[in-house]
């Protein structure tokens, strides 16, 4: 929580709290600035022209905790996350809860791309706010982020627009599979439209990508229609295949990535899915030497198989993002690789 000591330093605050509790600009779970004096701070300091980064964050899966553990122990996540957040800003910046599982911070002491990547490198990593493992009383949660940041005024010179880009640069994030930051480059992001994820059920997205594979004739072509089926809803790069070669090809445009005669050694089960590639070195080091060539960081690998007849493994490899997979993904890869798998028992052949 937040001493009065802390806050007063600031103008906006010394004027807000004389007379008043510290109660009162702060959030009652966190302890954090509530969502109302955070804006208003934001707000006086383009007022008085004071440069600052802007920065959201989005806890990832948040929704899962409180489902499975109930809202106590949700309640307790959120208070260790922003305890650990407003010890990490110590010193040069502020923390205030924007509601739910989302957080504003501003940061007065890195303005700059290059400072703030740093920034975040810490807040992801070193410092150990995000990608934590939290212990509670009888739990120990592992709590990952998704942040979005931008200079005031370097990338904006007012809240509106210095808003609408960190809530942009959040959402690009979150569709990029979560577990990652984004901070606002002009020549990057000058015109970015935020991505919405789609929210078909699974119904819905399975209709629709059996009725894509349905409508067209031969191998390639289904491959080529799955793909572009899930394209968009799963808001995936790209979607690869190996099969008895062994080779690692891309669906979109069938661009040969080299040798994966080791990746079947990761297939213990049907599904294998990881974020940090470094877990594949020492079980699939050929497998491996690809994803890190290609600068993937994050693989989920469906084995394609119908009982024990294995016609080969479909991968999704993301490039530049630490993505979390979901357990939709998993089902809808799940349905791709069957339907791939039976197609090629009942036309007796093999994925080349």
């Amino acid at each position: 929580m937040y001493s009065r000591e802390e806050l007063t330093q600031y103008e906006y605050f010394d004027r807000v709290l004389d007379g008043r509790r510290i109660s009162d600009v702060l959030d009652p779970l966190t302890g954090l600035v509530s969502k109302t004096h955070m804006i208003a701070f934001v707000q006086s300091l383009i007022e008085e022209k004071t440069p600052f980064t802007f920065g959201m964050i989005d806890l990832d899966n948040f929704k899962y905790i409180n489902d499975t553990y109930g809202h106590s122990i949700g309640d307790h996540m959120l208070v260790s996350v922003s305890d650990a957040l407003r010890d990490f800003l110590s010193g040069f910046g502020i923390a205030g809860r924007f509601g739910g599982d989302e957080f504003l911070f501003i940061n007065f002491r890195d303005l700059d791309y290059d400072s703030n990547k740093l920034f975040c490198q810490k807040l992801f990593g070193t410092f150990k706010v995000l990608r934590k493992t939290y212990k509670l009383a009888d739990y120990e949660l592992f709590m990952t982020g998704t942040a979005g940041l931008a200079a005031y005024p370097k990338d904006a010179g007012n809240y509106l627009d210095l808003f609408t880009l960190i809530d942009k640069l959040l959402y690009r994030g979150k569709s990029k599979g979560r577990n990652c930051y984004i901070i606002y480059l002009e020549e990057k992001h000058k015109n970015i439209e935020i991505i919405r994820l789609k929210k078909n059920t699974l119904y819905d997205t399975f209709k629709n990508l059996t009725a894509a594979f349905d409508s067209v004739d031969g191998l390639r072509d289904k491959l080529k229609a799955g793909y572009v089926a899930l394209k968009n809803d799963m808001n995936i790069t790209n979607l690869y295949y190996t099969g008895s070669g062994k080779t690692l090809k891309s669906i979109a445009n069938q661009r040969l990535l080299g040798s994966a005669e080791d990746i079947g050694l990761l297939m213990k089960e049907e599904v294998y899915a990881t974020n940090d590639i470094q877990q594949i070195k020492q079980t699939s080091p050929i497998f491996y030497d690809i994803l890190q060539k290609n600068e993937i960081e994050a693989v989920l690998i469906m084995k394609m198989n119908v009982g024990e007849e294995v016609y080969g493994y479909l991968i999704c490899a993301e490039p530049h993002t630490l993505r979390i997979w979901q357990e939709k993904e998993y089902a809808i890869i799940f349905l791709f690789a069957r339907m791939l798998s039976e197609y090629l028992q009942g036309k007796q052949l093999e994925l080349e």
